[in-house]
């Protein structure tokens, strides 16, 4: 505590100067990582007024690294002033360091400020493989509200590729929450690998019982416009779901695929939802501008 009130003394300039000192010492290599009343007296200095300054302060702390950590972590979960907890869960992005998942985890289940809970999944995510256990564990568990398993799946989906071995496995789930997580982090997988393990199954989660699952897999495959998937989305064209119904036609017109214009018209013909009325009318009109184009080409 002595040292948070020492900071606080300390006036702008002398904050400044403070600074100065510790990033020309970062950039020679020659800053003692030992001093620890020194390195909890950067992370004080993340309280700083000015936005600059907290920067400043971050990446000396980020480049300073794991001896950092402890000092961070010590103010992430327990320092009154939220500006501080933001910044320290920022610096811990740039160290992503796996021994901090635990600590992080803690902060974006309990702290009480939304910028703290994602700049604390933001360092999740920066960690990568190592995160992904304890991201599905939050996925699956009815205890977490929706945002929090928002928070989880925006991570999933950034760690891609790390996480394959997970996320492949893991598309056979019980939790509903898992599986359309999942669906959304293996598109990113599909987009950056184009691997066709990834299509296949997300191809497949079309016919997962989930209505919110299948629409997640329907609204990915037609921003990936995989055309292998129109026959399949197709057939949702009829499914009980207005939902399902309306997340097929999107995709439809997202791929692109003249196949679909046909089914699409025959879908129109018998949905009796005005809404989903209108999108299937999209899709057509979007399919028939396509095909005229072609045309002219």
């Amino acid at each position: 505590m002595s040292n948070q009130i020492d900071t606080l003394q300390m006036s702008p300039e002398e904050v400044d100067e403070f600074l100065a000192v510790a990033r020309q010492e970062v950039a020679e290599d020659t800053f003692d990582a030992s001093d620890s009343q020194r390195l909890q007296r950067m992370v004080e200095c993340l309280g700083d007024s000015r936005g600059m300054v907290r920067l400043g302060f971050a990446d000396a702390l980020g480049k300073i690294g794991k001896p950092a950590t402890p000092f961070l972590l010590e103010a992430l979960l327990n320092h009154a002033d939220p500006v501080v907890r933001r910044a320290s869960a920022k610096t811990l992005t740039l160290i992503a360091d796996p021994v901090t998942v635990a600590p992080l985890v803690e902060a974006l289940l309990h702290d009480e400020d939304t910028v703290v809970k994602g700049s604390s999944v933001g360092a999740l995510a920066r960690i990568g493989g190592a995160s992904v256990p304890v991201l599905l564990e939050i996925l699956a568990s009815p205890e977490h509200p929706e945002s929090t398993k928002g928070h989880a799946a925006w991570a999933l989906a950034f760690i891609g590729t790390e996480a394959k071995e997970y996320l492949y496995r893991e598309i056979a789930s019980d939790s509903e929450s898992v599986r359309s997580a999942v669906v959304g982090a293996i598109a990113k997988i599909a987009q950056d690998e184009e691997e066709e393990a990834a299509f296949e199954l997300l191809n497949n989660a079309l016919n997962d019982a989930s209505e919110t699952v299948c629409c997640e897999a329907a609204a990915v495959l037609g921003n990936l416009a995989y055309k292998p998937a129109t026959p399949r989305l197709v057939e949702l064209l009829n499914h009980q779901s207005g939902e399902t119904r309306k997340a097929a036609a999107l995709s439809l017109m997202k791929i692109k695929d003249d196949s679909a214009l046909v089914p699409l018209q025959a879908a129109l013909e018998r949905e009796s939802e005005a809404g989903i009325e209108q999108i299937i009318k999209l899709a057509i009109t979007q399919l028939e501008r396509q095909l005229e184009e072609d045309d002219w080409d």
